[in-house]
């Protein structure tokens, strides 16, 4: 076996070529593994547990291109990185016969008069530019990308809000506007209910627990992490529940975040005040006393809770919304308690592998009120600890692998699972792990049938634990609907032949694993 690389100073290429032109390394003959990865730290740490991290890479800064190939023979690595060259050029010219697409706003105004907004997705020294021009030229702004420093970002919404516009972002990537679908959403019905939400994924559960009770949504508005800090002062959140109430077909409102700034929970709570539509408030893991205190206003503590309280305020009928979670969190235990049973005394940790930031969060402020010992992560609580490296866990550990570090130069999680396949059979091989969680997010931007990649991962994870004479379980949550591309029966009877227990929601698959782990 042995290990090459080529270094490539300050080159970049976007996430997706990276991706792609690594999976034709890794199907070459004679090729055991490869990588295409910008070097950030996180990435030369994911390298030096695959086995790939030469004195080369270790060299590289975050600005230079990475290629590594494990391979059976010197001359198989030789002759596979021989044809990096012809695979950028390959993608490339595949890119410039693809359909006419305007390279500027300004040429795809022109091309598209009647688009009234923009979707923008470039490197974030130059998202800011982007936006300015989208919003200068009348267009709300769903903005995908990141690094886009706080003060622009005020300026960006203050700018959309005083112009009747709306700024999703930076880091929006989820928004249904008019039934369209942007970013990484799923495809809902057309109902009476209105979300607008300060994280994606959070968006995309309780859209998709609401379809599948039956109903649908008016508008999806995605707002960006940041928007309810204090110094932002939930200037989209507001906008977006202003557009809600004066919206005739929305009859029900759902407000989706982790816990806002005080100050800007006084300002939602005002605005709700103004407005006699039921609405479902879930800031995830926040005091919930001041919600509780408005008419109008259901506190939600989860993700779960808010999609049901929001079907059950259009009209579903969903019964007795605490009764049904407690007969649910009851069947949890007797389940927990048959797989406990198969594991050996030292497997008393759970871990998290994460795609969805929110879905994340969901998970630990569930498992924060149920287990007495912390849980690690490098998106963390706050007051629950760090990890001081992402790329190894400790004790019981959840990772947001969508997190910023490990989405420089690799492609997010929800569209490549080999970041995520990595760590699951790293997990795996850790004899004190009880239970994996792993959620997975289907519809529009999404792999096209990541429970298939998923699949064969577990049943390798399944095999190291059973060569090792233990039994490992692995517990999911499907966010999604059958309306998807990638259908939900299908993606839930692909991870169920893996063996994998799949719950009805993220939040039912947090309990579970925690009582799997319960002594």
């Amino acid at each position: 076996m042995t290990v090459k690389t080529i270094i490539k100073i300050s080159e970049y290429h976007d996430s997706v070529s990276l991706m792609l032109v690594a999976r034709e390394l890794s199907g070459l003959a004679g090729v055991q593994d490869a990588a295409v990865v910008m070097a950030t730290e996180a990435n030369k740490s994911i390298l030096a547990e695959a086995g790939l991290l030469t004195d080369a890479a270790k060299a590289a800064t975050a600005n230079d291109l990475v290629i590594a190939v494990k391979a059976n023979r010197e001359q198989d690595a030789e002759e596979a990185l021989g044809m990096v060259e012809s695979l950028f050029a390959k993608k490339a010219a595949e890119d410039e016969t693809a359909d006419f697409r305007p390279k500027s706003i300004r040429g795809a105004v022109s091309s598209y008069p009647s688009a009234n907004v923009a979707v923008i997705s470039v490197a974030g020294r130059y998202a800011t530019d982007e936006a300015w021009e989208a919003l200068t030229r009348g267009l709300h702004v769903l903005l995908f990308s990141d690094n886009v420093s706080l003060e622009d970002e005020i300026a960006l919404k203050r700018y959309a809000r005083d112009h009747g516009l709306l700024l999703m972002g930076p880091g929006a990537g989820t928004a249904i506007l008019n039934n369209v679908a942007l970013g990484f959403a799923n495809v809902i019905p057309a109902g009476n209910v209105g979300i607008v939400s300060a994280a994606g994924t959070g968006l995309q559960e309780v859209s998709t627990l609401v379809a599948k009770n039956g109903l649908g949504i008016t508008q999806g508005i995605g707002t960006g992490g940041r928007d309810l800090k204090k110094e932002v002062g939930g200037i989209m959140m507001l906008e977006g529940l202003k557009a809600l109430q004066e919206d005739t077909a929305t009859e029900v409102i759902a407000l989706v975040s982790k816990p806002p700034a005080p100050e800007v929970v006084d300002l939602i709570l005002e605005q709700v005040k103004k407005s006699k539509k039921p609405t479902i408030v879930c800031f995830m893991g926040g005091d919930m006393s001041k919600v509780a205190e408005v008419e109008t206003a259901i506190p939600a503590r989860t993700l779960q809770e808010g999609g049901l309280f929001a079907a059950q305020a259009a009209g579903a009928q969903v019964g007795d919304i605490k009764q049904r979670i407690a007969d649910e969190t009851e069947q949890l235990k007797k389940q927990a308690s048959e797989l406990r049973k198969s594991l050996k005394p030292g497997q008393k940790y759970l871990r998290g592998l994460f795609s969805g930031g929110t879905l994340c969060y969901e998970a630990q402020v569930i498992w924060r009120e149920m287990m007495d010992m912390p849980v690690y992560s490098n998106a963390p609580l706050p007051g629950e600890p760090s990890l001081e490296d992402s790329t190894k866990s400790q004790e019981h550990t959840t990772v947001d692998l969508g997190e910023e570090e490990f989405t420089v130069g690799r492609p997010h999680p929800m569209i490549d699972n080999d970041l995520r396949i990595r760590r699951l059979l790293q997990e795996a091989s850790d004899p004190e792990v009880a239970v994996i969680i792993l959620d997975v997010v289907i519809g529009y931007g999404a792999h096209p049938d990541p429970a298939a990649e998923l699949e064969a991962a577990i049943v390798d994870g399944r095999k190291i634990a059973e060569n090792d004479g233990r039994t490992i379980h692995f517990v999911a949550s499907v966010t999604g609907t059958e309306q998807d591309p990638q259908g939900l029966k299908h993606t839930i009877a692909t991870l169920e032949r893996a063996g994998v227990i799949v719950c009805e929601s993220n939040a039912a698959a947090a309990r579970l694993t925690a009582m799997i782990v319960a002594r």
